[in-house]
């Protein structure tokens, strides 16, 4: 009987050495990268039953990415592992697709539980997440009324490569669109989010868990 297979998508090195002494013996992993866009181009042709990404990463965060891959691999199921307890990111990984959500400072053990539920189909959140937290976030059918919510995916995008320090034409490249429209998502967004520079537009992605801290 074949392992269930999966693909590992996180920009710590180390961390991901670590998680192959953990997952090794259970699964097989196909494949492991280091930013969102990686993760958006090797998931389709991998295929793998979980993909463990981090919320935080590089080039394209990893809610973002959910949203994508939830079209792409839609039998994929998605299981965050990441540093961030708030409510507000669990509640997005999981409007986003997530099938669980594990903090990274849990043990092996809870982690190997976590993927054995998502296998099965069932939603897993790390217990030292509040229950009375979280249960009424994950029935709620209310809307974020956080200011990001009103931006499109493209302009999500397109912020956190401004708070990463690229340049309009390396953010063009990126998306493969015109500097042009870049200027033009750019503009939109600070008239968006009422702020004025880019360094108001980059505190305000780190704060918001676009970036990597």
């Amino acid at each position: 009987m074949n392992k269930p297979s999966i693909l590992l998508a996180d920009d710590h090195t180390l961390f991901v050495e670590a998680l192959h002494n953990v997952l090794e013996p259970e699964f097989t992993l196909v494949g492991e990268v280091g930013d969102g866009r990686a993760l958006l181009e090797v998931a389709p042709r991998l295929l793998p039953d979980v993909i463990l990404l981090d919320l935080s990463m590089p080039l394209l965060n990893g809610i973002d990415a959910a949203y994508q891959l939830r079209r792409l691999v839609p039998d994929s199921k998605l299981l965050f592992l990441s540093m961030h307890g708030d409510a507000t990111y669990v509640t997005e990984a999981f409007r986003a697709g997530a099938a669980g959500y594990v903090l990274k400072r849990s043990t092996a053990t809870e982690l190997l539980q976590a993927i054995r539920a998502v296998l099965r189909g069932q939603l897993y959140i790390s217990p030292m997440l509040a229950k009375d937290m979280l249960d009424p976030l994950l029935h709620s059918k209310r809307s974020l009324t956080a200011p990001q919510k009103q931006l499109t995916i493209r302009q999500r995008e397109v912020l956190q490569l401004v708070a990463e320090g690229r340049s309009l034409k390396e953010i063009a490249t990126i998306l493969c669109v015109s500097v042009k429209t870049v200027e033009f998502h750019k503009t939109r967004i600070v008239k968006q989010l009422g702020l004025s520079t880019t360094a108001d537009l980059t505190k305000y992605a780190v704060t918001h868990g676009l970036v990597p801290v």
